[in-house]
């Protein structure tokens, strides 16, 4: 065989891999409800720190709900930018647990986005999840609020890991595994996770428990990636409750927010999922059919 044949031959193969891997990464975020659209903001401004990481890479953003790109509209955007030869599609959730959003509402509009456009390939890449790299980020958060209260013993220090909460209790057991990550790696004695809605327990029945055990003061550490609508919910009950203990000292840590761990976090979904050894376990592997 010779030279010129399989120059040829490899060349042939590149445009091949080129037009095969031409991609869109989606990001889908769950969406807030504040008046002031920040947590939304904050999204978008994640966004473009990690596009800086991945230059010549197109990396769109799109949400669940109260945001104005909604995940189908962002599906055929996306689809769009791909063009007429079609491609591959990252959908990469921006979200923490596996609850209702990861385990339905977005890979039925996976499904339904599949039918349409039979040309585009649609990878479906796993939710955040319970990670060593959001253990850092909270233990980060944490430290942080140990510092504005001058270092106290973290034996006697509380800590509620507070996250939104959710109908799954898959879900909410990874909450409480995030919380047991933090007592295992961590001097503090007094940890225990809570939810600001849907499930149990709640915030003020943690802060009575956490009394009763005895915590000379108590750290509210949000499990939240952005600001929004709870966590300004969060801020109140906080004033409310330092009233209520007026011998605890109470205050509210920083949530996740656009840390490097969460950028580190994505670069790895981005992978298993364009490699393909890791993908959401929720996909629906076939098109919706109508009835």
């Amino acid at each position: 065989m010779g030279t010129g044949y399989r120059e040829r031959g490899f060349c042939d193969t590149l445009r091949e891999q080129r037009r095969v891997t031409k991609e869109v990464v989606l990001l889908v975020a769950h969406g807030t409800r504040d008046p002031g659209n920040e947590g939304n903001r904050e999204v978008e401004a994640l966004t473009e720190l990690w596009r800086a990481r991945h230059s010549g890479v197109s990396i769109r953003v799109c949400w669940i709900e109260h945001a104005p790109v909604l995940l189908s509209q962002g599906l055929e955007q996306a689809v769009a930018e791909l063009g007429d030869e079609g491609g591959r599609l990252l959908v990469l959730p921006l979200i923490l647990n596996a609850a209702g959003h990861v385990k339905h509402d977005i890979p039925q509009a996976i499904a339904a986005a599949r039918e349409r456009h039979p040309d585009v390939e649609f990878r479906y890449g796993c939710h955040l999840g319970t990670t060593d790299q959001l253990l850092k980020a909270l233990r980060y958060r944490l430290h942080q609020a140990m510092v504005e209260l001058a270092m106290p013993d973290p034996r006697t220090t509380g800590v509620v890991v507070l996250a939104h909460g959710a109908s799954d209790i898959e879900a909410t057991g990874e909450v409480a595994k995030m919380a047991h990550w933090i007592f295992e790696t961590t001097r503090h004695e007094l940890v225990l996770p809570a939810f600001t809605d849907v499930c149990f327990p709640r915030l003020e029945q943690v802060v009575q428990r956490l009394d009763l055990l005895g915590a000379s003061q108590l750290i509210v550490l949000p499990y939240y990636l952005f600001t929004g609508r709870l966590i300004k919910r969060i801020q109140r009950q906080v004033e409310r409750l330092t009233k209520q203990y007026p011998n605890r000292v109470i205050v509210q840590a920083d949530y996740i927010g656009a840390h490097e761990q969460l950028l580190d976090l994505l670069d790895l979904r981005l992978r298993q999922c364009r490699e393909g050894n890791a993908r959401s376990p929720y996909d629906v592997p076939t098109p919706l059919r109508s009835a």
